[in-house]
């Protein structure tokens, strides 16, 4: 590949900086509010979807066992999330939301809800189906790449 190329390349994945920066500072103020760090918080998010083990959330989070544990357990101690055994293997546990909790998360995001769906009111059914395959390959490539470079970090890190 020419340099030439490379820079047209780069210049691809410096096309999504502002908005993944606003968004990295937007849930850094969330993550604040909520006397959090903004790992813990992006967990949490994932626990809206429903109840999951340490190691699912491991797989969409990129993070070691160990520091997935280590999240749970911050929000667990802040009271936004409990471990539950599962019914049939007692062995397996799984990390839920506590719903009487979570008031003060939804509160906190309703003005950036209600903004964006005054923007989508803007966009015809077709625009925003469109819009919003983009943004699921997109966080799916972002999501595949963490976890290449979370492979690579891990081999340069000594045991």
């Amino acid at each position: 590949m020419s340099s030439m190329n490379d820079k047209k390349v780069a210049e691809k994945a410096v096309q999504l900086s502002p908005v993944s920066t606003h968004t990295i500072f937007y849930h850094q103020t969330i993550a604040d509010h909520l006397a959090l760090n903004p790992t813990d918080h992006k967990c949490l998010l994932y626990l809206f979807e429903g109840r999951k083990t340490m190691g699912q959330l491991s797989q969409l989070t990129g993070l070691t066992l160990g520091a997935q544990t280590a999240s749970i357990e911050r929000l667990e101690k802040a009271g936004f999330v409990r471990r539950v055994h599962d019914d049939d293997d007692r062995r397996r546990v799984y990390a839920e939301i506590i719903p009487t909790n979570i008031k003060k998360i939804i509160t906190l995001f309703m003005p950036l809800g209600q903004a964006v769906a005054k923007l989508e009111a803007t966009y015809s059914p077709a625009e925003l189906h469109m819009i919003h395959d983009y943004m699921q390959q997109t966080a799916r490539i972002l999501r595949e790449e963490t976890i290449k470079l979370r492979q690579k970090l891990d081999k340069k890190t000594p045991q």
